[in-house]
């Protein structure tokens, strides 16, 4: 969903600024960026769950630009796994790789933001608002639940300054995370069932246009808006 997001934005003209813990993924999608004459760079490897690298990716832009007007945290780590399997290290590697994430990178950008106002695109999830049959998500729920919430505390905080806040929660998208539980018929059926439109998944694409949309001027009087990209699965 990152690349699909930075490839629409880049293809809008956006100077796009981003980062990643895998360097060959990255170096490919900064290349087909570049080579439909986008204009991006990469911080790489780097892991905004840590401090100081969100502080460095940042500057990075910074240097690079000059100002920042549109954030958008997609990055994210997380463990699956029902409570009585859930050790405290895998909740509290989802909580790092899920809140501190996203707060780590606002915390870096916020004082940048503040001077010419901007948008924050945070990444939520349904798992955030509800809970799926099939899918062990304590943490990633509270991970993500927390996003939202931290997302509505941020647009009133930033409301003064020109900074607006949303979120997007994306239902069941094909990544390469998910294709395989996709696939596999006794995994899908019960979340089939939970969308609208013919049981048909996400594609990145469709988080990458919402996504835009928050970003541009178009959506000037929206903020502390969550937006559900999920075909129907939390309107039942």
């Amino acid at each position: 969903m990152g690349r699909a997001a930075a490839l629409l934005f880049a293809r809008e003209g956006a100077r796009v600024v981003g980062c990643d813990v895998n360097e060959a993924g990255c170096q490919s999608t900064i290349a087909a960026i570049r080579n439909t004459g986008g204009d991006a760079a990469a911080l790489q490897p780097c892991d905004p769950s840590e401090q100081e690298q969100a502080q460095a990716l940042i500057d990075f832009a910074i240097e690079s630009h000059g100002h920042i007007d549109v954030l958008y945290n997609n990055a994210a780590s997380v463990h699956f796994a029902p409570i009585e399997d859930m050790t405290l290290e895998m909740w509290r590697g989802t909580m790092k790789g899920e809140l501190d994430i996203v707060f780590n990178v606002c915390k870096a950008a916020w004082h940048h933001l503040k001077k010419r106002g901007g948008s924050i695109i945070n990444c939520g999830s349904v798992s955030g608002k509800i809970a799926y049959e099939v899918l062990p998500a304590l943490a990633h729920s509270a991970g993500k639940g927390g996003v939202i919430a931290m997302t509505h505390q941020l647009a009133m905080e930033g409301g003064k300054h020109g900074i607006r806040v949303n979120s997007i929660s994306p239902g069941l998208v094909r990544t390469g995370a998910t294709s395989a539980l996709i696939d596999n018929p006794e995994w899908f059926e019960p979340m089939k069932r939970k969308l609208m439109l013919n049981g048909q998944v996400g594609t990145p694409e469709d988080i990458a246009y919402c996504a835009l949309y928050l970003a541009s001027d178009e959506s000037k009087w929206v903020t502390g808006a969550d937006f559900a990209i999920d075909g129907g699965t939390t309107a039942w």
